[in-house]
This record gives C-alpha cells, structure tokens and sequence, in this order.
C-alpha cells in the first residue's frame, strides 16, 4: 500500500515564470536542490516531455542519485517529472509542481509527491522537499 500523496504549498517572491525557469535551469536545480546535509548537486536536464534529468546531491559521507522523465512541460504553471532514487526504492514515483500567480511578483507553488511506498517515505521525502523548497524561495529572493 502506498503513502497518501505528499502535498506542500509555499508562497515564493517571484514571478511563476522566474519560479518555473528555476526548476528547469540545471544551473539553478545546482543551487537549491540540496536538502538537509547536502553540500552540493550535479545536475543533467533536459526540461522537455520525454526528456530526462538526473541530479547526483553530494553529501558529507555519501552521494544520492535521483533520476527521471519530464512528462508534462508547461511553462509558466505545470511541470510534472518521475522521481525514482534509493529514497523511493528505485521505483518511479510522480512529481507535481504547478505555479500560480498570487500577487504581482508572487507565486503560489504547489509541490504533490505520489506513489511513495509508505509513510517513512512520505515524511523522509515531505523533510527533503521543504528544505529544498526553503532554499527555493532564497534563490528566486536572491534573483529578485
């Protein structure tokens, strides 16, 4: 049985077309991808339907390898990719995140995780996903 879908929503200080280049820049994903201990990502992407990405986040003791397929590309509003690493077990788990406009340079992100095998799972990955939306919101500050 698997994990009711993981859902967390943050209002950021950006356009959602600066939100939604943030997550398709390789470049950018290097910068804020990085939850907890983690020092620093690689990033290959190719932010395109059927397009793939890999992200390698390296940390103090240990690397973790997350890879994926685009399936839905919709700039600026809709972006939906595969997760699979050893978090997940190596099976596919799916990825949302749509972009709504709040206010005059502001967005509302909603990030759903679906598919995780079980709750440790759900609270690992909703621990990984707010730092990483944390760091999110200071790179899209950063730029503004």
């Amino acid at each position: 049985m698997t994990a009711a879908p993981l859902r967390l929503v943050r209002v950021l200080p950006a356009a959602p077309e600066e939100v939604f280049d943030a997550w398709t820049d390789p470049e950018s994903l290097a910068r804020w991808m990085c939850p907890g201990s983690v020092l620093r990502s690689i990033v290959e992407a190719d932010p395109r339907r059927g397009g793939r990405f890999r992200i390698v986040m390296k940390g103090p003791d240990c690397d973790h390898e997350h890879h994926g397929e685009y399936l839905v590309v919709e700039r600026p509003r809709r972006l939906v990719f595969t997760w699979i690493s050893a978090a997940t077990g190596g099976r596919s788990t799916t990825v949302t995140v749509e972009l709504r406009p709040e206010a005059p340079g502001r967005t509302e992100l909603t990030l759903v995780h679906e598919g995780l095998a079980d709750e440790d799972a759900a609270a690992s990955h909703r621990s990984g996903w707010s730092d990483i939306l944390a760091k999110l919101e200071a790179e899209v500050a950063r730029k503004a």
